[in-house]
């Protein structure tokens, strides 16, 4: 089994914590092993979190708490963690993000992050990377997902997503993919918080056909605005006058869009045709 006595616990959080997860397993006296056997996983995986070179799921971590008695130690560490396997351009977004009141999200193409399903992104992901290896997609998914435990949070923040009719006619991955991505859409508005509202393709030219967008409202700071674009970059729009004009459009977007109750006739309708 891999040991990490030569990682430094400083030089990551992922470093942090295997060296954590090492220092209660042998706290308990067990080996890789049989730590894998308990919490069923391999030992292998275990030595491989241990020397940071894979990341843990947050199930990983709530067993290893629950079968070394640490008390939540482990996954109290697992949010740092699985934001810093974002690549270096959206980190700092995602972390704004997880502090934010309200979220305003507008997409036009792709179902937005935090409405995606673990098939939906995975085949998001892989075709923007398409030499990236399985495990590596693995590690992005579980970070993408990672970001949804906010939408139940406490306190949770008040999310209003607008999605172009593309997003919901454009197959993505497969038919059952999809199909399931879509009743997804259906679960989360039963939250208090969740709106989702779906601007018809009859509705001709609006404001968000010039491409995605998500605002950020906090309790005690400006909005900010975010834009992402291709080859692994991104835009915090901070100026007032840029915000204010990033609200206007979202605004505008909003009311050219159908009602929630329409939206989940629309979405109803986009399942029943797959």
């Amino acid at each position: 089994m891999a040991q990490p006595l030569d990682l430094d616990p400083s030089s990551s959080v992922a470093a942090y914590f295997g060296a954590e997860l090492r220092r209660f397993r042998l706290a308990a006296s067990l080996t890789q092993e049989r730590l894998g056997d308990v919490i069923n996983y391999t030992g292998a995986l275990v030595g491989l979190v241990e020397t940071a070179k894979r990341t843990p799921t947050r199930e990983f971590a709530e067993r290893c708490d629950v079968a070394l008695d640490t008390d939540g130690a482990l996954i109290r560490l697992w949010p740092l963690l699985s934001r810093a396997t974002f690549p270096a351009f959206v980190r700092h977004f995602v972390e704004l993000e997880a502090t934010a009141t309200q979220i305003r999200s507008f997409e036009c193409q792709l179902v937005p992050g935090l409405l995606q399903t673990p098939d939906y992104a995975r085949a998001v992901l892989a075709a923007r990377a398409v030499h990236s290896t399985p495990d590596v997609l693995d590690e992005a998914v579980s970070a993408r997902m990672s970001r949804q435990a906010i939408l139940k949070g406490s306190p949770a923040p008040l999310c209003w997503f607008v999605l172009d009719e593309a997003v919901l006619r454009r197959r993505i991955g497969s038919s059952a993919v999809m199909r399931a991505q879509l009743a997804q859409f259906l679960e989360v508005t039963r939250l208090p918080n969740v709106f989702v509202q779906v601007v018809p393709f009859d509705a001709g030219e609006y404001p968000g056909l010039d491409g995605g967008l998500t605002l950020l409202s906090f309790a005690d700071a400006p909005d900010i605005g975010y834009i992402e674009s291709h080859g692994g970059s991104s835009v915090l729009i901070e100026s007032p006058g840029p915000v204010a004009e990033c609200n206007l459009a979202f605004d505008l977007t909003r009311a050219t869009a159908l009602s929630p109750r329409l939206s989940a006739d629309m979405i109803k309708a986009a399942m029943e045709d797959l």
